[in-house]
């Protein structure tokens, strides 16, 4: 086994748009079925046992990012299961909130109790088992987006927009409320844990965003400012996941909402290196290789495919390698694993 010993500072420079000395590897979220394999442990299921329990599931979770060379532990708690009814965006069910009538009656009053009774135990957990060096990226999971979709479904949204614009205005409005009451607790009592801040939410697809530009900046980006501007009161850099084709707004998602940095890249989109040439003097940026490549490409394509855009990106303020996305079950793990060992070996480890 390699002798690496972590220093999360390294991910915080990347975030802060400083080209750190050793290149960090990020990924968003990896399979914990990979993890399992790499360590031979199984251990997932303990996430949803006593306190105990819970100890050794992040005490194995995060060995494996310590094993695999990260400086950090990729982990959030999302929101959207705190949300009574939610599941509209996921779990493909019907949408709670449809009419006026609807949100009046929803009790939005119950998610704040809601997401510190399911996730506490597990922060305190996490704070507990942390490996020396080490500290967490993440925070609350889906952004406001996410969330409002949850809640009436991407299709019924489009409809609101033009049947019900106060409503559809509203939504934003309430969610960024009380998303904002959730994080400013979070930051409170389990800030230490993270040396990053950030939460996914996904605003395109291949060719735009999913809402017109203007409702991005009008409704999305204002709620993300204030979520944002409470990370930076803790001296926090704050990264933003989102997919497909955001380029629209980006400048106001660096300049008003205030992100530090941003992941997630697609080929068909965009290569990374795109993203590093357009926005590396502004923010940092995270991610590297389309995760459709981790997949797809032997070994010699993709340390070529590698190397290529670490040369490109070097030069252009603060970064960080892993996928585009994230490493879900159905990435090849000895793809992802060789992923890994390209970059270390880059690291000369």
């Amino acid at each position: 086994m390699r002798n690496f010993t972590p220093d999360y500072r390294n991910i915080v420079l990347s975030a802060n748009n400083i080209e750190a000395k050793r290149l960090p590897l990020y990924e968003h979220l990896i399979s914990t079925q990979h993890m399992e394999t790499v360590l031979n442990k199984q251990f997932s299921s303990l996430v949803n046992g006593n306190y105990e329990d819970k100890k050794e599931f992040f005490k194995n979770y995060c060995e494996f990012f310590k094993v695999m060379g990260y400086d950090t532990v990729s982990i959030e708690f999302c929101s959207g299961g705190a949300y009574p009814g939610a599941g509209a965006l996921g779990g493909h069910v019907d949408p709670i909130i449809k009419t006026r009538d609807d949100f009046e009656k929803y009790p939005f009053e119950e998610v704040i109790h809601n997401y510190y009774r399911i996730y506490a135990e597990q922060l305190c957990a996490l704070r507990e088992v942390m490996p020396q060096g080490m500290k967490a990226i993440g925070g609350v999971g889906n952004g406001i987006f996410e969330v409002v979709q949850d809640l009436v479904g991407y299709m019924d949204l489009c409809y609101l927009s033009a049947d019900d614009p106060d409503l559809y205005e509203d939504l934003f409005a309430k969610i960024g409320d009380v998303n904002l009451s959730i994080w400013e607790r979070f930051m409170r009592e389990f800030g230490d844990i993270y040396c990053v801040l950030r939460f996914g939410d996904d605003l395109g697809y291949k060719s735009s965003t999913m809402l017109n530009e203007e409702d991005v900046k009008r409704l999305i980006i204002p709620q993300y400012k204030r979520i944002i501007n409470v990370v930076h009161s803790y001296n926090k850099p704050f990264l933003l996941h989102s997919c497909g084709n955001i380029f629209n707004v980006m400048d106001d998602l660096i300049n008003v909402a205030g992100i530090n940095a941003k992941h997630s890249n697609e080929d068909q989109i965009a290569p990374f290196p795109i993203w590093v040439e357009k926005y590396g003097d502004k923010i940092g940026n995270f991610g590297g290789i389309d995760t459709d490549a981790v997949c797809r490409l032997d070994k010699p394509t993709m340390k070529d495919y590698i190397l290529e855009v670490i040369h490109k990106s070097k030069g252009h303020g603060g970064f960080a390698f892993g996928s585009g996305n994230s490493i879900p079950d159905y990435v090849p793990l000895d793809n992802y694993l060789y992923m890994v060992e390209i970059v270390r070996q880059f690291r000369g480890e």
